[in-house]
């Protein structure tokens, strides 16, 4: 298995308002999307989003509904400390609610929301991150 993700796939109770959601934030849809399963380009990565039941029937795991810690967050490193708490005051006008604002720490700045499905988020600075020209982060 090659060290690459492709598709990250997140269950959502409604697709559409889901949808609304991300492209809202300035995420665009993929042309090759349709109304049950919503596939958002990240620059090398694809969001797709896909209800929860169809998600768990694929699975064939029941739907526990989670709205506590899963031990798992999306990530997005921003390019200034300023923009972490800009992102975050978006994401919450749009509905998200912000289950960290944003905190300086000895490393940089981050804050976390939860989207309206409950999906974590952190969104943070640092200044040792390194950003390559097409914008895929070095590491």
């Amino acid at each position: 298995m090659r060290p690459r993700l492709n598709l990250i796939l997140l269950g959502v109770a409604d697709v559409a308002k889901s949808t609304a959601f991300y492209e809202a934030l300035g995420w665009q849809r993929a042309a090759t999307s349709h109304s049950e399963f919503v596939k958002f380009d990240l620059g090398g990565v694809v969001l797709g989003l896909q209800s929860r039941s169809s998600f768990a029937q694929d699975c064939q795991l029941p739907d526990t509904g989670y709205r506590g810690f899963a031990g798992f967050a999306l990530a997005y490193i921003a390019r200034s400390a300023d923009e972490v708490p800009h992102v975050l005051a978006t994401a919450s006008q749009l509905g998200a609610e912000i289950v960290k604002p944003a905190t300086r720490n000895a490393w940089g700045i981050a804050g976390y929301f939860r989207d309206p499905d409950g999906h974590l988020f952190e969104v943070c600075y640092e200044d040792g991150w390194v950003f390559a020209a097409d914008g895929h982060l070095v590491v």
